[in-house]
Formats: C-alpha cells, structure tokens, sequence
C-alpha cells in the first residue's frame, strides 16, 4: 500500500504542477500589430479529398497579406480525386499563392519526408505545419505575427482542439485530447516543455537547418513535432514557446471508431521509448504506473475488500487533480460538452492506458494505409 500512495501522491503533485503552470502561460489577445513576419504553410496530405475541401476553405479566409504567406501542399502517394479540388480551389483564389508539390521519400518517416521536401523549397522565412484534416482561424497569421515580434521565440507550440461531435467515442477522445493540451501548456508553463503538436507548429526555417531537421530521428515514422522540440531545447531552450491563444487554435478531427482510436493512440506512444527528454520519460512513466496500479488495487479488493478505503482515496485525488486542469483547459478551449463524460471516461481511462501501452511493445499500427513497426 506504501508503494500506492507514493505513485499517487508523485502523479497528483506532477499534475499540480501542470495547473500551476497552465496559468502562468499568458492568453494572448489579437492585438492588430501590422503584419511583418512572412510564412510557409507546409500540409502534408494522403488520400484526404474528403477533407481538403473544408481545409482550403479555411485557408482562404486567413486575414493576413496574401504576399507575406505561401501555401505549400505536399502530395504523399495520395490514389483519391485529390487533384481536381486543389485546382478549382486554385482557380477561384488566384491572388493565393499555392504550390503543390509531390513527396521525395527517403526515409521509414512519410510526414518527415514531405515537410522537409517542402521546406527545401519554401521562400518564407517561417514555417506552419498543419494537416489535411484541420481548419485554422481567420487571425492564425496575424497572432503568430504578433508573438514573434513580442517574445522574440524561434520555435513555437499552439493550440489544437476538436470538432464538436457527439457521442461517447468523441467524448472520450476530447476529454484524453483536453487533457494532453492542458499537460503540454502547463509543461511550457514550469518551463518543462516535453509536447507539442504537429498539428499547430512553427519554428524559423533558418532554425529548422541549424537543428538538421529531422536527422537522428527519421526512422520513427511520427514524431515530427516532439522530436523537433526535444532537438530545440537541447539547443536554445530559451528560444521555444508557446502562443495560448483562441485566435490561433486550429481545430482538427477526431477519429470515427474505436479501432482508428486505438491505432492513433499506439502510433503517438510508439515513439516514446526514443525520447532524449528524461522528463519526458518520467511523465510517461507516471502516468501508467499510476493508472496500472489503480487496476491492480482495483482486482486486489475482490481478494481484500478492507482496502475499499486506501482504493477510493487513492482514486479521488487523482480525479480530482485530472478533473482541475481538464476544467482550465476546458475552458480556454471552449470545449466544455464533454465534461459530463468525465466520470465515465474515468472507470475506462486506466485499462485504456494499460492497453495502448502494452500494445506498443508488440503491435504494429496502420497510418494513412501504411503498416508501420515501432
């Protein structure tokens, strides 16, 4: 029993260390500060025609001089009618300056491979990675604009949230989602940066090559974003930040069944045995100890049931502590539907811990068609 309230008391402090850092990162508020810094969207897409459309929309609607952005489409082996919507889009946005380019691979890494195709050619001096599946607010450049000349970073992390969906597989995917979001920005917050998302990330492309891209880490087929940042903070911690900000969310999709669900969660912890960041490594560790042993302690009351009490306090602090950071995240995501899952999703979330993570020492994952090993 020592050893579970020693896990569960490093789990609550390390979360409470989160909500004390999620508020020390400042919400920044569009301040309309004349555009001066020029962008490279990069969109990495495979066999995404059903979500192109909305994505190009959304790009059309960026208020930002068209002549500081350029919008670089990097086409990954996709066999749907991707093509004709890039040019009907191209067609009725002529003043938007698109390129479509295909993806040169050369390494076990598609996503790797196509930013740095796109980056080779890029004319901007900072990069914006995104993907296919995602809508980025109108004042996206403008806040990005406005944090770089106010806080001078080289690498930035910034929000990503959902679409709004219904039922239990959306929710429980939001409230995971929301609680990874409020992890990262509180990790910023105490100056322990450890993620960040692919999703919604930019970084100066001049940077990008002092770092050497993704070398050392191409054979991890994900992890663009985390393996980038870990390379940052080695370098010019000082330098790397993150824009908490409304106007510059983008809001991406969540998966459609439990299965994409499951094989999305085991790509993302795939990558975590290559973690040079020993917080990092500590983070992940904690968070399955404590929710093994919360199933351990769980089967051991049909043996013991005097240790009902160590059980249910054991169990409320953590939901307590999840529960404060996931209202704060909550909150600034505007995303608080999901809330009234939260008690479901905690009677599942410790098994659905324990079997992402034990699946990632045997199983492969399938991304974009694709078979991967980790």
């Amino acid at each position: 029993m020592i050893i579970a309230f020693i896990i569960t008391f490093f789990y609550a402090a390390l979360i409470i260390f989160f909500i004390i850092g999620f508020d020390k990162i400042e919400t920044i508020k569009n301040k309309n500060i004349a555009p001066k810094n020029t962008f490279s969207i990069i969109i990495p897409f495979r066999n995404e025609a059903h979500n192109i459309p909305n994505l190009l929309k959304s790009l059309s609607l960026i208020n930002y001089p068209k002549n500081l952005f350029e919008i670089l489409l990097v086409n990954d082996a996709s066999k749907d009618d991707y093509n004709s919507i890039i040019e009907h889009y191209k067609l009725h946005n002529p003043t938007l300056k698109l390129i479509q380019i295909e993806n040169e691979r050369t390494t076990n890494s598609p996503k790797k491979d196509a930013i740095n195709s796109a980056i080779k050619i890029a004319n901007r001096d900072w990069i914006i990675t995104t993907d296919a599946d995602c809508e980025v607010p109108k004042n996206w450049l403008f806040i990005f604009n406005q944090f770089i000349e106010e806080k001078k970073p080289l690498f930035i992390s910034a929000p990503v949230k959902f679409k709004t969906k219904k039922g239990l597989l959306f929710h429980f995917q939001n409230l995971n989602f929301i609680s990874l979001i409020g992890s990262t920005i509180g990790g910023f917050g105490i100056k322990k940066p450890f993620m960040c998302n692919g999703a919604n990330l930019c970084y100066h492309k001049n940077t990008f090559f002092e770092l050497n891209g993704f070398e050392g880490n191409s054979a991890i087929a994900s992890g663009d974003d985390i393996f980038l940042l870990e390379k940052m903070l080695q370098l010019l911690p000082e330098k790397v930040a993150y824009l908490k900000s409304n106007e510059a969310t983008v809001k991406t999709s969540s998966e459609k069944t439990w299965k994409l669900f499951f094989n999305q969660q085991i790509r993302w912890a795939s990558k975590t045995t290559a973690y040079t960041s020993s917080f990092s490594k500590i983070v992940a560790a904690t968070v399955f100890l404590e929710n093994l042993m919360l199933i351990l302690l769980g089967i051991l009351l049909i043996f013991q049931p005097s240790y009902w009490s160590v059980f249910l306090i054991l169990l409320v602090l953590k939901t307590i502590v999840d529960l404060i950071l996931i209202i704060k995240s909550t909150r600034f995501l505007k995303s608080n539907l999901s809330l009234r899952y939260y008690l479901i999703t905690c009677v599942f979330y410790p098994f659905y811990i324990a079997f992402i993570s034990f699946s990632t020492l045997f199983k492969t994952y399938q991304w974009k068609g694709r078979t991967f090993k980790k």
